[in-house]
């Protein structure tokens, strides 16, 4: 199955599913959150190495990784509808870049969402240790 990919693909593939395998709801947040970020910063290496087949790819694995979010989103929660609104605009303007790359744009994305993730991760933190 990992023979028509790049080694680097290859080993990549293997981690995400064994970190996704082994993690709670909380956790698999991380992940797709680590998998956005990652991707952004993907896409701007290869808007910047002039690749456009891996600025389309990462594009499409952070499109992904939203589509995740929205999915995961608890309806009931108390910041939902905010949540839902904040990744529906990100998925609209990555959809924009798509077309129109905008680095700066991107970067601000990725800022936010690792901003997002670090708070986050620290909230994890935060309740295992109490």
């Amino acid at each position: 199955m990992y023979a028509l990919r790049s080694p680097h693909e290859a080993y990549r593939r293997v981690e995400f599913d064994a970190r996704v395998e082994g993690a709670n709801p909380r956790q698999l947040v991380l992940v797709c959150y680590d998998q956005l970020t990652t991707a952004l910063g993907r896409a701007l290496h290869g808007a910047r190495a002039g690749d456009n087949r891996l600025k389309s790819e990462a594009l499409t694995r952070a499109l992904a990784a939203i589509a995740a979010l929205q999915m995961g989103v608890d309806p009931s929660a108390p910041i939902a509808s905010a949540l839902t609104q904040f990744l529906g605009a990100a998925r609209r303007v990555l959809l924009d870049c798509v077309l129109d790359f905008d680095p700066e744009v991107v970067e601000r994305l990725q800022k936010d969402f690792s901003e997002i993730r670090s708070s986050l991760e620290r909230a994890e933190f935060t309740s295992r240790s109490e």
